[in-house]
């Protein structure tokens, strides 16, 4: 079963220089508010992840664009927690064989 409201969790932090506010960077995770872990089971503190409980999960995905400016990777454990599908693709083809 996904996890329908999730928050992000990551490894490092960078400040928008027009607003003040941290947003995260480098790896990203799903992660509940009021759990200590993430969706695919780390354990925020051991693994040193820092918690933002201000920006949602579809807003840290790099095709979405939001906050997610310097996302480098995002967590395929935590993706298919919150419900992505192995045949999601991100390109379709346009001009198939025939």
């Amino acid at each position: 079963m996904a996890v329908k409201n999730a928050a992000v969790a990551a490894g490092s932090t960078w400040t928008d220089p027009d607003d003040g506010v941290r947003y995260p960077s480098g790896e990203v995770h799903a992660w509940e508010r009021g759990r200590n872990e993430t969706v695919c089971g780390l354990s925020l503190r051991r693994s040193r992840l820092n918690r933002f409980p201000h920006v949602s999960w579809a807003d840290a995905q790099p095709e979405s664009g939001r906050h997610a400016e310097e996302v480098a990777d995002v967590c395929r454990r935590c993706r298919a927690g919150m419900g992505a599908r192995r045949d999601e693709r991100g390109w379709t083809r346009h001009n198939p064989r025939p």
